[in-house]
C-alpha cells in the first residue's frame, strides 16, 4: 500500500518509486486552515549548501523536480527573491492537465501567480515572466520603490503589491498582503536570503526539504540565511519519502 511514511515508525523511509502526481498531491495537500499556509520547498546536500555553482539544480533529481511541480501545482502564489529569479531563469508558471481538476474544485485559477519579491524593483521587466504570464506576475516591494520602476513593472503587465515602508519588503506583511488578495496557499522558493526573513518574522509554516547524498564542501548558502533567530524554532515531523539516498521530508510548525 503506498503511504507517506508515518513519523510514529521510522525504521524505514518509504520510497517514493511510481507514485503518481495525483497521490503526491493528495500527501501534500494543503491544511483545511482559514487563514493563509506558507510552505517553503528547499533542497540541500549532507554538507548544507543550498547550491552548487549559484543554482539548485545541480543538487536536485527527478524525483525532487516531480514534487517542486506537485507544490507549485497546489499552491495560489510562489514566493522568490529577486535573486533567485534571476539565477534560477524564473519564467511564468504553468497549467498542468494533472493539477486542473483539483485546481478547479478549489476554487484556484489554472495556474499559481509568482510573486517576486524586490526593493529596489531592479528586474528585466521584458522576460515572459512579465510579459506573457498566464496570470499577472505580482511584485512585492517597498513604499519608497523607485517610482519609474513601479511605472516599468505596471507597463509590462505587472501587480505592484506594496508590502513594505521605504525599500524594505516586510515578510509578515507580505503573507497578509498575499491572503487580501485571495492566496491563502502560499509556497515559497527562496532564496536562502527570502527564507530567512520568513523564518525570522515568525510566519513559515511548513519546511519541504530535500535531503540530497551529496558533498560539495564550498561556501554556499544555506537553505536560509539573515540573522539568526533569538530563540530557535521547533517544527515537527510530518512524512518522509525516500528515493536513491535523497529524502523528501516535510516538517510542521509545532
Amino acid at each position: 500500500m503506498r503511504r507517506l511514511f508515518p513519523v510514529t515508525d521510522l525504521t524505514a523511509a518509504e520510497d517514493l518509486g511510481e507514485w503518481s502526481l495525483d497521490a503526491l498531491a493528495d500527501a501534500y495537500a494543503y491544511p483545511g486552515t482559514e487563514g493563509p499556509w506558507l510552505r517553503a520547498n528547499m533542497v540541500s546536500t549532507l554538507d548544507g549548501a543550498a547550491q552548487h555553482d549559484g543554482r539548485s539544480q545541480p543538487i536536485s533529481c527527478p524525483s525532487d523536480m516531480r514534487i517542486f511541480g506537485t507544490l507549485r501545482g497546489l499552491a495560489d502564489v510562489v514566493i522568490a527573491g529577486a535573486e533567485t529569479v534571476r539565477l534560477e531563469g524564473y519564467r511564468p508558471a504553468r497549467a498542468r492537465e494533472a493539477f486542473a481538476a483539483r485546481r478547479e474544485a478549489a476554487g484556484q485559477g489554472p495556474a499559481p501567480a509568482v510573486a517576486v519579491v524586490s526593493g529596489s524593483l531592479d528586474l528585466d521587466f521584458s522576460l515572459p515572466l512579465f510579459v506573457s504570464p498566464l496570470v499577472p506576475t505580482l511584485v512585492l516591494t517597498g513604499a519608497g520603490a523607485p517610482p519609474d520602476r513601479i511605472a516599468a513593472a505596471r507597463r509590462a503587465g505587472a501587480e505592484v503589491v506594496v508590502a513594505g515602508e521605504g525599500s524594505r519588503v516586510d515578510p509578515a506583511r507580505a503573507v497578509r498582503e498575499l491572503a487580501g488578495l485571495g492566496h491563502r496557499r502560499l509556497l515559497t522558493e527562496g532564496g536562502p536570503r527570502l527564507l530567512g526573513q520568513f523564518v525570522a518574522a515568525g510566519v513559515l509554516d511548513e519546511m519541504c526539504l530535500t535531503l540530497a547524498p551529496m558533498l560539495t564542501a564550498g561556501d554556499a548558502q544555506r537553505i536560509a540565511g539573515g540573522p539568526a533567530v533569538a530563540v530557535p524554532e521547533r517544527f515537527a515531523l510530518a512524512s518522509v519519502l525516500e528515493e536513491a539516498g535523497f529524502l523528501f521530508s516535510r516538517y510542521r510548525r509545532i
